[in-house]
Formats: C-alpha cells, sequence, structure tokens
C-alpha cells in the first residue's frame, strides 16, 4: 500500500489521519463534504468522482472514517468495488495480542487492547481506551465506544453500537443492529435491532440506530 485517501473528515477522521501520519503511511487526501475542513494539510475533495479520480492516480488503500455503522459498510463496499483496498488502521499505542485478528478496514485507537485469540470485524471500530478480552468477537462494522470493556467470550453482531463507558461480563452476546446506551452494564443477552441501557442493560421498544 503506497497512499490512502480517508473517507471523512470530522473528528473521528481527525483521529485516524494522525494514526497514519504517526505510522508513516501517505495521506493522499481526504473525501467529504464541500464544508469539511483540511486537517494536517490534508487536501479535502468533494464529490462523487473523486475516489475514482484518485484510484486512477494510483492511491490503492481506501480507510472509512465515518462513525455512522450503516453508512460506514456502505461506502467500504463502493470503495472496494472501485479497486480500493481497505487497510486496518492499529495505532502504534495500542496492545494487541499476536493471536488476535483485525479485518479489513477495522481501526483500533490509541491505547486499545485486543487480547489473545479476540476477532475484530471488517470496517469495526474499537475505540480509544477500549478492552476487548481474549476470545471476543467483534462483528462486521460494530462500533466499541471510548471506554468500553469486555470480559472474555462476549460476542458483538455486526453494526452494533456499544456506547462509551459501558461494560460487559464473560459469555454476553449482543445482537446486530443494536444500540448499547453509554454506561450500561451487560449482563445478559440483547436480541437483534434493540436498544438497551442502564447497570444492568435492559432493552427498550425502540429500534437501534448505529449512528454515534
Amino acid at each position: 500500500m503506497s497512499s490512502v485517501v480517508v473517507v471523512g473528515a470530522g473528528g473521528h477522521a481527525k483521529v485516524i489521519i494522525d494514526m497514519l501520519i504517526d505510522n508513516g503511511v501517505d495521506v493522499a487526501a481526504c473525501v467529504a463534504n464541500a464544508d469539511s475542513a483540511p486537517y494536517r494539510g490534508v487536501e479535502v475533495l468533494v464529490g462523487d468522482d473523486s475516489l475514482a479520480a484518485l484510484r486512477a492516480r494510483g492511491v490503492d488503500g481506501a480507510v472509512i472514517a465515518v462513525g455512522a455503522n450503516a453508512l460506514r459498510a456502505r461506502l467500504g463496499d463502493e470503495a472496494e468495488a472501485l479497486g480500493f483496498s481497505l487497510p486496518s488502521v492499529v495505532s502504534r499505542s495500542a496492545q494487541l495480542s499476536p493471536t488476535a485478528v483485525i479485518g479489513d478496514g477495522a481501526v483500533v485507537m490509541p491505547h486499545a487492547v485486543i487480547n489473545a485469540d479476540a476477532r475484530i470485524g471488517r470496517l469495526a471500530i474499537v475505540n480509544t481506551g477500549a478492552t476487548v478480552d481474549h476470545d471476543c468477537v467483534i462483528g462486521d462494522g460494530a462500533h466499541v465506544a471510548p471506554g468500553v470493556h469486555f470480559s472474555g467470550g462476549v460476542r458483538i453482531g455486526a453494526r452494533t453500537l456499544v456506547g462509551v463507558g459501558s461494560s460487559a461480563r464473560p459469555l454476553v452476546t449482543v445482537g446486530s443492529d443494536a444500540v448499547i446506551g453509554a454506561g450500561s452494564v451487560l449482563v445478559s443477552d440483547i436480541a437483534d435491532g434493540l436498544t438497551a441501557y442502564g447497570a444492568p442493560a435492559r432493552p427498550t421498544n425502540h429500534t437501534g440506530s448505529t449512528h454515534d
């Protein structure tokens, strides 16, 4: 991978740009909305044809720096269809077990910990200071927010958001497209598509949303 384009230019993208530069990766440009400001001198390009033009210039990797889970998954598919690879991005300050598996396009933020035989799915986010203990499985496109702590064997479904500062006892399973509110304590399983919060976390009657 010689250079990457960052898709997105918000706060989440800023942290990813910092990580890429710290890792010695050339960031060719950001592709974002017209009102997005450059960060650390990285050019912001606007328009649906910008990605295709960058690929034609030889930019071969795309990092999807968007917090909304379903949108991140869709943008990742579109970038792959244009011929981009989806490299994982791991902060130099993160701690990863040599047996952990990090999926394509996943992001592991500063001071996160991924322990033995944990699996982080495609385009998932493990955010700042989160800990994912042994044998956990984080689904494709899921977002583990800052300061979340998972005990061993926890399973988080695709496109699910686990809010900041939440925690889970061993072996809890949360389904796909769910939302766990900030500061929640997961002591029992949560089904697909539910919003749950509290200590212990209890489902509400609302359908989950995968925006951060």
